[in-house]
């Protein structure tokens, strides 16, 4: 079972210390600006830094549940190199933000269009579950024939 699951840990465990990281740059900042919670805002350079921190956190719980679905429904491989294309680009929309608002436009269409594979790639593999399971159609076996 581990063998099939190990790459989606892996890319898992790497978004956790993303986020993470993300939080970090938060505290730094708000030492940086004198901004102590619960204040949220401050100068646009704060301002810039926590939206991508929160909006990369709301983020977090579809891109797991997607990157999981995939992996184990549709192809682990495939799922972990998107998830990792996923991750890359987070990283890219923060440093994007931190810097611009504008410089986090490409970043964020990018990882919405990682996120947009991933459900393709969830849902064909659950419906070739279903479809396999209860109605005993196997679509890789007719598409090969």
């Amino acid at each position: 079972m581990l063998d099939q699951i190990h790459l989606l840990a892996a890319v898992t465990v790497l978004g956790v210390l993303e986020q993470a990281y993300f939080f970090l740059q938060v505290i730094y900042a708000r030492r940086v600006f004198g901004i102590s919670p619960p204040k949220i805002s401050g100068p646009p350079e704060f301002e810039r830094i926590f939206r991508a921190q929160v909006n990369s956190s709301e983020y977090f719980p579809i891109f797991l549940a997607l990157l999981w679905q995939a992996g184990l429904f549709f192809h682990q491989g495939l799922a972990a190199a998107l998830g990792l294309l996923y991750l890359y680009a987070r990283y890219c929309y923060f440093m994007g933000y931190r810097a611009s608002s504008s410089e986090r436009l490409a970043p964020i269409y990018f990882s919405t269009g990682v996120l947009w594979i991933l459900i393709a790639a969830s849902a064909l593999g659950i419906l070739h579950f279903f479809l396999s399971h209860y109605v005993g159609l196997n679509i890789l076996q007719l598409l090969t024939a």
